[in-house]
């Protein structure tokens, strides 16, 4: 039955779809009208009196003729595609006085007039892109530009006192009309009838306001406690934490909007009061909204210290000025509506914002401050921090004195700015910079988050710290904010639209479009080959490779083979499920095998030398080998090197290309088996076949010693001091040859000792030529005769080199 089901769904399917494709190709674009659209858009660019509100309109009818237009380029791409494999079959077209047979030439006359026929609404498509696209670019460099001279217009200063009675009569004629519309609504009949009808409702919001206000902190309270209980460890404590901060700002916020919409809901409030009480919610909302953002970036987090080492005080200041910063903000936008509502002049409007910027400049300025104190804490070897803080903390105070920086800038150039008349340039340089620091804020109180998120999941240890993946995280949350960054700097969401749509199309580079789809199939189809690589290694190694006959040493080599051609083959894979030509890279392979001939060949040398020892495994992992000077356990064979621990557990790091280009001793490669040499030396004069015969029965006696061979004493040499005897014996584990030395000299010392068998050690006698010469008077008689012997001497006997001279020096 199901796939009696599944059968009819692919008939529906491969019918509908050749239908959809028709309607497609069908639904051309209607190139008549377009051009008399363009027409007029460049009509109405060409006057200099188009407002802005026309050619924003305007703007938005070229982008839908733009995506028609970019649509149609797809036009007969199937057809194309074949065409132009057809005429590529034929082979090269003939040069310049050659000639081909005539049936290939009619072939490819035909082909080509298909093709250029096929390609006819393509370009046709791709010119009217072009002309689109350039009148779109054309209209956002006149509004950027308009936007930029509105931004620098000198209007009057706000501090001239000839301007305030305009503003305070302004200001007030507004406040006593909304009051006087709320009068007059209530005392009539139509606003009577209104509120009784909406009473219900008035006092429905009425008593959730109130029940907000006095219980919403309780049930906050009790929210928070019934989701700490069901996590524990700092990172349940950072997500908890995070909720329940959630919880304590939503049951204010909410209250705040019941009574605004209580308050419309009456039927009384004019398009004033209506404005007046949705900025007493949008009041609320930045009061609480920025008290939360500071104290989850001032204070403690899950595993997480605090970002600045602050006083109590200073944190408490920090937050008043960031709740003073937010408030002026919602005052502002809602001193704008109401002054295009009454249509406030430039001067009022100017005088009523300085005061806003001033106090808001002010909080920046103090803020700054406080950013700078904060960035000038200990260093990390004055606090104890270890070494993997050290560079997090010194990244943080350098990031955190640069923006203090800026920020006092930006104070003092507003408020100057503003007193001498350019109220929009203070305006849009004062509020754009705090609504920057709350996006690093809440950008900061993300991050933390996800770090918690991601330790909470894989259940990580409190001192394990963070892995890449929060980084990773933190990072894609960066990107995200920069749309935002610049929406709030000014930027038209329009031109964010028209600089996703170009992300969307591509970029070409170096002959490859490189868009938002193709970087994400890349990275899905790359993820999902390391994914599948990983599971065939595991699969390889605890499953299959274990039940062969392999050894250690090859099932190692099989598994690594597997993972590097699996990464070689997800990213083959990769590039072309995104559609990049593969020819594109070949520069870049050009290059990378220069480097590799010149400054990468150890690595190469390396590289090569690790498959030849994981292939004929000359060592295996376990093997007792001695190489370069060290001697000790193979642990590791990795592609570039080879992990030995020495007997004093130190791991030495061997390059791969000194055990194929070097001799290598390996002492247990292939079996255990291994001789153990002991020296021994005996007096003059001992009996040498009792001394063979009793470092027989020793040898024989050990337990690792082998039978056959069975163990052979060998009497060597006369030596200089002893008669030299050695024993050669066979173990049976080679790795026991210190051990067994041990016992055989323990063993030879007591059995000589009870034998009476002396072992000597190097004696030296001395003859003294002239004993008499070391008493005291024979000594100084001897240096007196000496000296008088000496001045006997005449120069001649030396000339003559009997050598008198010499003998007399070595008497004495």
């Amino acid at each position: 039955m199901i796939t009696r089901i599944f059968a009819r769904l692919l008939l529906i399917l491969s019918l509908a779809l050749p239908l959809a494709v028709s309607a497609q190709e069908a639904a051309a674009p209607d190139y008549k009208a377009w051009a008399s659209q363009a027409s007029a858009a460049e009509k109405q660019l060409a006057d200099t009196g188009t407002a802005n509100a026309t050619l924003e309109n305007l703007r938005n009818e070229l982008v839908v003729w733009r995506t028609q237009f970019s649509e149609a380029q797809s036009t007969n791409s199937a057809r194309i595609d074949t065409l132009k494999a057809q005429i590529a079959a034929l082979g090269a077209a003939p040069a310049e006085g050659e000639t081909e047979a005539p049936e290939i030439a009619k072939r490819r006359k035909d082909l080509t007039s298909q093709l250029e026929a096929a390609q006819a609404p393509v370009k046709s498509a791709e010119e009217a892109y072009t002309r689109a696209n350039g009148l779109i670019s054309e209209i956002d460099s006149e509004l950027t530009s308009r936007q930029t001279d509105a931004l620098m217009k000198l209007g009057s200063s706000p501090i001239n006192p000839t301007l305030w009675p305009e503003a305070l009569a302004a200001i007030t004629q507004t406040g006593v009309t909304a009051w006087t519309t709320i009068l007059d609504n209530a005392r009539s009949e139509t606003g009577i009838a209104k509120l009784k009808a909406n009473a219900a409702t008035l006092l429905l919001y009425l008593v959730i306001a109130l029940v907000l206000v006095a219980r919403g902190r309780y049930w906050s309270e009790q929210f928070t406690r019934f989701v700490r209980s069901r996590f524990v460890g700092a990172a349940g404590q950072g997500v908890t934490g995070f909720i329940a901060s959630l919880s304590q700002i939503i049951a204010p916020v909410l209250g705040l909007v019941a009574i605004s919409a209580g308050a419309q809901a009456s039927g009384l409030l004019g398009p004033r009061g209506v404005l007046l009480f949705n900025a007493v919610t949008a009041v609320g909302l930045s009061y609480f909204i920025s008290r939360w953002v500071v104290g989850r970036t001032l204070y403690a987090g899950g595993h997480d210290r605090p970002i600045f080492d602050l006083t109590n005080g200073q944190r408490a200041e920090m937050a008043g000025h960031a709740a003073l910063m937010a408030v002026m903000i919602a005052v502002q936008v809602t001193l704008t509506q109401l002054a295009d509502l009454d249509g406030y002049s430039d001067d009022t409007r100017a005088v009523l914002s300085y005061p806003l910027v001033v106090l808001t400049a002010i909080s920046l300025y103090r803020f700054s401050l406080i950013l700078r104190k904060a960035s000038q804490a200990p260093t990390p070897s004055e606090g104890g921090e270890t070494e993997d803080e050290a560079g997090p903390q010194r990244f943080t105070a350098l990031l955190s004195n640069l923006v203090a920086r800026l920020v006092r800038l930006v104070a003092v150039a507003a408020v100057l700015l503003g007193a001498v008349g350019y109220m929009s340039a203070a305006v849009s340089a004062v509020y754009p910079t705090v609504m920057s620091l709350a996006l690093l804020a809440l950008l900061t109180v993300l991050s933390r988050l996800a770090s918690d998120v991601y330790a909470l999941i894989t259940r990580q240890k409190d001192d394990e710290g963070d892995g890449l993946v929060p980084v990773l995280l933190t990072f894609a949350l960066s990107l995200a904010a920069l749309p935002v960054l610049a929406l709030i700097w000014g930027m038209r969401k329009e031109r964010l639209w028209d600089i996703w749509a170009r992300m969307r199309e591509g970029v070409p580079v170096g002959g490859v479009d490189l868009s938002v789809s193709v970087f994400l199939t890349l990275i899905l189809v790359f993820a999902f080959g390391l994914g599948a690589t990983r599971l065939l290694k595991t699969a390889l190694s605890t499953a299959v490779l274990p039940k062969t006959q392999l050894d250690k040493g090859g099932q190692n080599a099989i598994v690594a083979g597997v993972g590097y051609i699996g990464v070689f083959l997800s990213a083959i894979f990769a590039i072309t499920s995104a559609g990049i030509d593969l020819s594109a890279l070949a520069i870049v392979a050009g290059a990378l095998s220069v480097g590799i001939g010149f400054g990468l060949q150890n690595i190469v040398q390396n590289f090569v030398s690790g498959i030849i020892l994981l292939i004929e495994r000359p060592i295996s992992e376990g093997d007792w080998i001695e190489v370069g000077g060290q001697m000790g356990y193979v642990r590791d064979i990795s592609v570039r090197s080879t992990r030995v621990e020495t007997f004093d557990r130190t791991d030495v790091i061997v390059p791969n290309a000194d055990l194929i280009s070097n001799q290598v001793t390996n002492y247990t490669r292939g079996n255990m088996i291994g001789r153990v040499i002991v020296p021994v030396g005996v007096a003059y004069g001992t009996d040498t076949r009792k001394v063979e015969t009793i470092l027989k029965e020793i040898a024989n006696a050990q337990p690792m010693v082998s039978v056959n061979p069975p163990p052979q004493v060998l009497f060597l040499n006369f030596g200089a001091d002893a008669l030299e005897f050695e024993i050669r014996a066979i173990l049976r584990d080679v790795t026991f040859i210190v051990a067994v030395k041990n016992d055989i000299n323990h063993e030879i010392a007591r059995r000589f000792g009870e034998e009476g068998i002396e072992i000597p050690f190097a004696q030296r006698d001395i003859w003294l030529r002239n004993p008499e010469a070391l008493t005291p008077r024979s000594r100084a008689g001897a240096v007196a005769a000496t000296e008088a012997e000496i001045t006997a001497i005449e120069p001649s006997d030396f000339e003559a080199g009997d050598g008198a001279g010499e003998a007399d020096g070595d008497s004495t």
